[in-house]
């Protein structure tokens, strides 16, 4: 009876057990539920500064990055003339369906098209484009349910060395990736495709890959600073060195790339100068050119007798050597450049010249590249 008795109680004291354990486990069954929700909503909460600007910032441009890609021809895939490289980003700059991006992304390519955030692929044509500044400006047809999110500019000129900058683009074409990082230098100068030199380039050490080009560089209010154009990489991938072409000049390239679908520029007639000390030697005109039609002159082809025989050639000592432009000291071929873009088509500058070692001035009516 005594062992019923203890076993009675074993079994009493093993359901009390059992009960408070359920209990326990109800209860703390239903904790977690409550403290999901606090932790959820102190995961918000407890973004820090940094991060709360650098998610905004994504939120609002990402939808406004491009991925721009090229594809074949039916002809060219068949004759193996596939391009080998055609894919970089673009930024889209108007609601109507107009898309910033650089000129060597869709240089020589066909039958361009633009993937937007939600997946969508139309295709693209290209407005204008400008390979001194490695710029282009493309239109995609926006179909009537869709509405585009535009960039809005930013001013390139309140950029300093140190602050924050943001770039979104397509990486190995991994689309609207997002990398951060401060600019590291102004006033950077880069070479394009065709030789020309474009001044106060942004330097970044944003990462910036193969397919960021053309995409934005931002500043931390999301607006359009620069433009990703280039990196100095020995292995052709990141090396901390990105380039961007500042978006103040896109300011001014943009609109006479829509307007006129090229860039017009003033025109010199001077085809190949020669950097000396004292100035620059012309060594080709163009014979058309407002520079010949003005009366400077390059190398001369001279005749001269040796006994029986007579012999031409082009003495170079006899070409004239600009020194200075409306009062402006040229010694380099990009200071040339400089001082002619700075003019308008149909303005007169004054060249400063020497002549056989004679210093002259020389009025010269500027045309328009390509009109002489």
């Amino acid at each position: 009876m005594q062992k019923i008795l203890k076993t009675q109680m074993n079994w009493l004291m093993f359901a009390a057990l059992s009960a408070l354990t359920v209990a326990s486990t109800s209860s703390s069954s239903a904790a977690p539920t409550h403290d999901l929700k606090r932790v959820s909503t102190q995961h918000s909460s407890n973004l820090t500064p940094d991060e709360a600007i650098t998610i905004r910032v994504y939120k609002s441009a990402n939808k406004g990055v491009v991925n721009i890609a090229s594809s074949a021809a039916s002809e060219d895939i068949y004759y193996n003339l596939a391009p080998k490289e055609g894919a970089g980003s673009g930024i889209i700059i108007a609601e109507d369906g107009l898309v910033l991006t650089n000129n060597h992304v869709v240089e020589g390519f066909k039958n361009i098209r633009a993937t937007l955030w939600d997946g969508t692929v139309l295709p693209a044509a290209v407005v204008g484009v400008d390979p001194d500044s490695d710029l282009a400006v493309l239109k995609v047809t926006v179909p009537s349910d869709k509405k585009l999110s535009p960039i809005p500019f930013g001013d390139s000129s309140t950029l300093e060395v140190g602050r924050r900058v943001f770039a979104i683009g397509n990486p190995f074409g991994l689309e609207r990736t997002l990398t951060q990082g401060i600019v590291s230098s102004m006033g950077r100068t880069m070479r394009t495709e065709n030789g020309r030199l474009i001044k106060g380039v942004i330097q970044t050490d944003a990462a910036i890959n193969p397919g960021n080009s053309g995409g934005p560089l931002l500043d931390t209010s999301g607006k359009l600073v620069g433009i990703t154009t280039a990196i100095l990489s020995r292995t052709g991938q990141s090396a901390g060195i990105g380039l961007a072409i500042p978006v103040n000049v896109a300011k001014r390239i943009v609109p006479e790339l829509i307007a006129h679908h090229r860039v017009i520029r003033p025109d010199l007639g001077i085809l190949l100068v020669a950097p000396l000390d004292s100035g620059l030697r012309i060594i080709k005109l163009d014979p058309k050119g407002p520079a010949a039609q003005a009366g400077l002159s390059g190398p001369k082809i001279v005749v001269y007798q040796q006994g029986p025989f007579t012999f031409r050639a082009l003495d170079v000592n006899q070409a004239d050597i600009i020194q200075s432009i409306d009062d402006r000291t040229v010694r380099t071929v990009d200071e040339l450049w400089t001082v002619i873009e700075s003019k308008k088509p149909g303005q007169l500058v004054n060249l400063q010249i020497l002549r056989g070692g004679r210093p002259m001035k020389i009025p010269v009516k500027l045309s328009v590249i390509g009109q002489a």
